[in-house]
């Protein structure tokens, strides 16, 4: 199918023509039809396929005759500042031969040019979450007669924590209107979201749910910890590799590996939240312009970098969430040009990229030319640990085996160990019964030496002369002196810390550090 045959506007026709798309994307082809019929609509397509086009075509289209004095007809919120810039340029490209105004509002710049422009009347508006409750909140937005509300990237604006601002914006604009949801992914969050906004949506979903990029290339290496910068290094040696994305986890990670790439003559340069929106914007147009090689970027800062011709996707740490994975190697390879996207996973990574590869379904190619791999191989190393295993679980056997045969053959010893000492006291015991009783017997035995005892003892105690009063009263006297005596001697080693009858102050001690 070709552009020429969507039901868009001559003008719209005319800028697409002139900035080279023929073809429309699957998102486009099935998305823009359906805005234009005023439906709303829950579209789930990977990064990187088109979306911005399928919503911003069907919206200019609708506005053509609307007047810029009549205020804001149309609202898009992103959850980043570089995408809020990024729709901003396409509605511009998109709308050159149209009367219809725009802007972007976002944080970490001057509010008072955003607010000008807004004064001046305008049709669509795109915002970050936070810059526009701010501005309505001071009475310099209207939102009273929105028509049209789209949500790109929701499912990172649910990430980000902006589910409130969420809320709070849908609270503000009118509740008859037509609703776009998009996101790259569709977890369940997001499902349950759209169902609160969407009013009988019509689904889009042009890929599987979180599948990547066909023509992306995916390789892995296995690397230590300490040897990933090293790897960079070496994997950046080719010069194959001229226009490279690399994805960190934190900002203090990327910001080291600018200083590393630097060092070593590599133009780089770092995006994320602690940079003010002018560096980052600076940063951005190097990197276009490939006066940068290499941009490094946390997964936050990451959307809305719509380059053309990134060549590689770095991931130096995996992503702990493996839809992420799919929103970072989604920057090459965009709207069906081929890219290669380069892991680099640690042995405590491991977990991240069975998730990963639970998610898109294939195994990722590991890279065997590697002069930093660990264990000689991780699948070398998992060899091992099977054979190990297995080993183990052998020789377990084995001794399980042997230990039932000796057990058998001892329970064999005993039985019939107990059966001959049964039948040998069944034996005694008829002998007993057939002979007459003796006289001297044991209990009656007197030369022994039981016997002796117990009759010396009964003569002693019966020989025992009574003691006097008085020697009672003393012996009673003493007997209270020496209890007295004893008694704080009893306390003092029931609260003492190191009498053994104090265990619990022993076990304190090893809990808390006490010594």
């Amino acid at each position: 199918m070709q552009y020429k045959e969507l039901p868009l506007i001559a003008p719209l026709q005319k800028a697409i023509a002139e900035i080279g798309y023929t073809n429309p994307t699957p998102i486009q082809e099935t998305t823009i039809p359906i805005v234009l019929k005023g439906n709303d609509l829950l579209g789930c397509a990977q990064t990187g396929t088109g979306k911005t086009a399928a919503f911003t075509l069907p919206i200019l289209q609708k506005l053509e005759h609307s007047n810029p004095k009549d205020g804001i007809k149309a609202l898009i919120v992103t959850p980043t500042r570089e995408l809020a810039i990024q729709i901003d340029d396409c509605i511009k490209d998109y709308g050159k031969y149209m009367n219809v105004k725009h802007t972007a509002i976002l944080g970490g710049v001057n509010a008072n040019p955003q607010i000008a422009k807004i004064r001046d009347g305008l049709q669509i508006l795109v915002a970050t979450p936070g810059r526009l409750l701010d501005l309505h909140s001071q009475g310099h937005i209207n939102l009273n007669k929105i028509e049209v509300l789209v949500l790109d990237e929701a499912d990172r604006m649910l990430d980000m924590g902006f589910i409130a601002d969420i809320k709070q914006i849908l609270k503000i604009i009118p509740k008859k209107r037509q609703t776009l949801f998009f996101s790259a992914t569709m977890p369940d969050s997001i499902i349950e979201l759209s169902k609160k906004i969407l009013t009988k949506p019509k689904n889009v979903n042009v890929s599987p749910v979180s599948s990547t990029a066909d023509r992306v290339e995916q390789h892995l290496y296995y690397v230590e910890k300490s040897d990933k910068r090293d790897l960079l290094l070496h994997v950046l040696k080719n010069e194959e590799l001229d226009s490279v994305l690399i994805f960190t986890r934190t900002k203090y990670g990327a910001d080291r590996i600018v200083k590393l790439l630097n060092k070593a003559n590599i133009s780089a340069a770092a995006i994320h939240s602690n940079k003010s929106q002018n560096a980052r914007q600076k940063a951005l147009a190097g990197f276009k312009n490939h006066d940068i090689r290499v941009l490094i970027a946390t997964d936050i800062a990451a959307r809305g970098i719509d380059v053309d011709g990134i060549s590689h996707v770095i991931n130096f740490e995996l992503p702990n969430q493996a839809e992420t994975y799919v929103h970072r190697i989604g920057r090459t390879g965009r709207a069906g040009r081929e890219g290669i996207a380069i892991s680099f996973c640690e042995e405590s990574e491991i977990a991240y990229l069975k998730d990963i590869e639970k998610l898109i379904a294939k195994e990722i190619d590991v890279i065997e030319d590697n002069p930093y791999e660990f264990y000689d191989g991780y699948a070398i190393k998992i060899g091992k640990i099977k054979a190990r295993v297995e080993s183990k679980n052998a020789s377990k056997g084995n001794n399980s085996s042997n230990r039932a045969s000796r057990n058998g053959n001892k329970g064999n010893s005993r039985k019939s160990n107990m059966s001959s000492s049964r039948a040998s006291k069944s034996r005694a015991s008829k002998s007993r019964a057939s002979s007459p009783r003796r006289s001297g017997s044991r209990d009656l035995d007197f030369n022994s030496s039981d016997s002796r005892n117990s009759n010396s003892r009964r003569v002693k105690n019966n020989q025992r002369k009574p003691k006097s009063s008085a020697s009672r009263d003393s012996r009673d006297e003493r007997s209270n002196k020496s209890a007295q005596s004893e008694r704080p001697m009893r306390a003092s080693r029931l609260y003492s810390s190191s009498s053994p009858r104090s265990p619990r102050s022993s076990a304190g001690s090893r809990i808390f550090g006490n010594k």
